[in-house]
């Protein structure tokens, strides 16, 4: 109904047009035509017209609507800063260009056109500067050029944070420490299957479905994080990471997860990932081939006669020939490290095998 009401109101204005055209051009321009052929011209001119605008309002309407949705994904993606610059920008860019079409605009037929295409350039041009220009400080670029130049300070990308990272918790002790900077980004989606995990009937998913929240209440509120929740929607026929990857996309951000599968994705598509538990297996003590240490075996290991111990960080001690000191700590010597994508494995012998040999 609204697309017929939208159609035919293209048809008036098309109609109108060309009433308009045809006394403009037409009728001016012939002063002796008999009124039978005015009201003819007239006729056809406008059904003409309007037919014309009948038959290419939807494809109108999709060119708007396009248009109106690509403005409002780069409007979205300023800050309120980037905005006003923008703005400023604008302005600057229509003074100029009336200034400069002064003597131009009264100039006929093609006067005016000169005039529109000239506040059309200088305000693209203008807010193009003021953008391009909005990372830098006044005074800094005062004093780069006195010392010989200066790079322009960025400000630092948002990230987004994805639910497996907001449960594990981590990432309250990261913003503690001061390692992550700008701002966190809660998708609305994500805050609200945080709130269904928390509704759970299962206690374990409940439990970690309040422990998300109460991480996200600490960050915002105890270490007083900058903390932004961005009203996004899922797609019916989407998932979540999906969603997840289009938004950071959007705002040009960062996703933070422990996410194996979404950082594969992510890096497919392009997207940056910060992985906190890469993070962790960075941050590890390195240890190296022939350096000794004393580790207690928990378990055994899959191959036969091995022993399972840890470091105090996690990192797994896999002993050769330790299947029969279980429960006991041991002195082993360090003879290869594997790095997996679940983390570092250290492999050991027990170091009086080694002295024996020798």
């Amino acid at each position: 109904m609204l697309n017929n009401v939208i159609k035919f109101s293209f048809a008036a204005v098309g109609c109108f047009t060309g009433i308009t055209l045809t006394r403009t051009f037409f009728i001016y321009q012939l002063p002796g035509t008999s009124p039978e052929l005015k009201v003819a011209v007239f006729v056809i001119v406008s059904l003409a017209a309007a037919l014309l605008f009948y038959s290419t309002g939807n494809k109108i309407i999709e060119i708007v609507v396009s248009g109106l949705d690509k403005m409002e994904l780069f409007v979205q993606k300023l800050t309120l800063y980037e905005l006003v610059i923008s703005s400023i920008g604008l302005v600057v860019g229509l003074v100029i260009a009336n200034l400069v079409t002064i003597p131009i605009k009264d100039i006929a037929i093609i006067g005016t056109p000169i005039s529109i295409a000239a506040n059309i350039l200088f305000s693209c041009l203008g807010v193009a500067v003021a953008v391009g220009k909005k990372n830098e400080n006044l005074f800094d670029s005062a004093q780069g050029r006195v010392s010989g130049g200066k790079e322009a300070v960025r400000l630092p990308e948002p990230k987004i944070l994805d639910t497996s990272v907001i449960i594990d918790g981590r990432i309250v002790d990261i913003c503690r420490s001061g390692f992550i900077e700008g701002e966190l980004v809660v998708p609305s989606f994500v805050l609200e299957e945080l709130r269904h995990i928390a509704d759970s009937q299962d206690a374990l998913k409940r439990n970690r479905g309040r422990r998300g929240l109460d991480v996200l209440n600490m960050i915002q509120k105890e270490l007083e994080f900058p903390v932004r929740i961005e009203n996004a929607e899922v797609n019916s026929d989407s998932e979540v990471d999906s969603a997840l990857l289009r938004l950071a996309q959007k705002l040009g951000g960062k996703v933070l997860t422990i996410d194996y599968n979404l950082n594969k994705v992510a890096s497919f598509q392009g997207v940056p990932v910060l992985n906190i538990n890469e993070l962790a297996n960075a941050v590890k003590p390195i240890a190296l081939p022939g350096e000794d240490m004393t580790v207690q075996v928990i378990k055994d290991g899959k191959e036969n006669g091995q022993g399972i111990g840890y470091l105090d960080d996690g990192t797994m001690i896999v002993i050769d020939g330790g299947r029969r000191h279980i429960g006991e700590s041991l002195n082993v010597t360090v003879t290869s490290i594997l790095q997996t994508a679940a983390g570092r494995m250290i492999f050991a012998k027990p170091k009086y095998t080694i002295e024996r040999v020798i």
